[in-house]
């Protein structure tokens, strides 16, 4: 079973594209990345997936969970 997941990656006719993971279409397609970035932070958190940020070489640069984290951080209170 795969996460549910929105990724950043460049679209190969310029600028950049967020996207479901099994989707076929973009969510949303802007011209920078940090647009992309900025956007698809905004639907990862709506919907609860987690953002995975590529390079322009397709390579995962960073991630942000929003939703369903499999290692949560422990409460250290």
């Amino acid at each position: 079973m795969s996460r549910d997941e929105h990724h950043v990656v460049p679209n190969g006719d310029g600028g950049w594209d967020v996207k479901r993971n099994g989707a076929d279409r973009a969510s949303v397609h802007v011209d920078t990345k940090q647009e992309a970035i900025d956007r698809g932070r905004v639907i990862s958190q709506n919907q609860g997936t987690e953002l995975v940020i590529h390079n322009r070489d397709g390579k995962i640069s960073n991630s942000d969970s929003h939703g369903n984290d499999p290692c949560p951080p422990r409460d250290t209170k």
